[in-house]
C-alpha cells in the first residue's frame, strides 16, 4: 500500500517549463525564511474571528482537529490550519503587510482547537506542517484545507508535506468537515465537568478561580458566557475577565 501511495505522489508530480516541480497544482519547494519573522507584528488578527468561525460552523463551539464541543469559545484557541510561520517560510516573507494580515485573518485557514491541542507541547500541532502533524480527526478535511490555502497565496510546499497529505487525499471520498455525534458531544461536556467550574477550574479549593487558574487551564480570556466567570473578579465589569 505504501509502494503505491509513493507511486501516486509520483505521478502526481509535475515539471513543468521552468523546471519547478508541482504536486496538486502547488509549487513543491523546500521553505526558505526570505525575510525576518515576527508573529505578532506581521499578522495580527482579532478576536472576534473566534465569533466568525463558530457561525461557520453553524454556532457550534467545535474542535474538528480531535471531535470535541466545548462550551464556549473561551475553552479554545484560534487556530490557523496553515501557521503564519509556515506561511511565511513558504511564500509570505515576500508578501505585502496586507496579504499577511488578509492569511492570518482569512476563514478558509481558520479553525477552533483545545489550546493543548493547538500549542507547542507533547502532541501539540505548534508551528507544524502536514508533513510534521496531522489531526487526530478529519484528516481528509484538514488535508484539502492545506491545499486550497497554499493555493489561494500562491505558498509552495515541501515535499515531505506533500507526501504526507498525498497518502491522505488519496484514501478520501470526501474533504467535508466530520462533526462527531451529539451524543457524543453532550457525553464529553457532562465528563468535563463543565456544569461544575469550581471542581474543575478552583485549584487551591477557596471557592474562586483567579486568572492565574484559569491560564492553567486554558481558558483565558474568560468571557460572561462562560461557566467560570461567575467565580471571577472582573474589575472593569466588561464581561471579559484576564484579557
Amino acid at each position: 500500500m505504501r509502494l503505491s501511495i509513493v507511486i501516486m505522489f509520483v505521478t502526481l508530480l509535475v515539471i513543468d517549463a521552468s523546471n519547478a516541480e508541482t504536486w496538486r497544482g502547488l509549487e513543491v519547494a523546500p521553505e526558505n525564511r526570505c525575510s525576518p519573522f515576527d508573529r505578532k507584528s506581521q499578522y495580527p488578527y482579532p478576536q472576534s474571528v473566534e465569533d466568525e468561525i463558530v457561525r461557520s460552523m453553524g454556532g457550534k463551539v467545535y474542535g474538528p482537529y480531535t471531535g470535541r464541543y466545548f462550551k464556549t469559545d473561551s475553552e479554545t484557541d484560534i487556530e490557523h490550519i496553515v501557521s503564519v510561520s509556515e506561511g511565511h517560510d513558504s511564500g509570505l516573507c515576500k508578501a505585502t503587510p496586507e496579504v499577511r494580515i488578509a492569511f492570518a485573518t482569512d476563514p478558509l485557514n481558520l479553525t477552533l482547537a483545545a489550546p493543548n491541542v493547538n500549542r507547542c507541547g507533547a502532541g501539540g500541532k505548534c508551528g507544524y506542517d502536514g508533513g510534521e502533524w496531522l489531526p487526530e480527526r478529519n484528516k481528509c478535511w484538514f488535508s484539502h484545507s492545506v491545499v486550497a490555502v497554499r493555493k489561494k497565496y500562491g505558498l509552495t510546499i515541501d515535499r515531505a508535506e506533500a507526501t504526507s497529505l498525498e497518502e491522505v487525499m488519496s484514501n478520501c471520498s470526501s474533504f467535508e468537515m466530520v462533526y462527531e455525534d451529539t451524543h457524543a458531544e453532550q457525553m464529553d461536556l457532562a465528563a468535563s465537568g463543565a456544569s461544575n467550574p469550581l471542581e474543575r477550574y478552583d485549584t487551591n479549593n477557596n471557592g474562586k478561580i483567579t486568572c492565574a487558574e484559569a491560564r492553567s487551564h486554558g481558558i483565558t480570556p474568560v468571557k460572561r458566557s462562560h461557566p467560570a466567570y461567575e467565580f471571577m473578579y472582573d474589575r472593569d465589569g466588561d464581561g471579559i475577565v484576564c484579557e
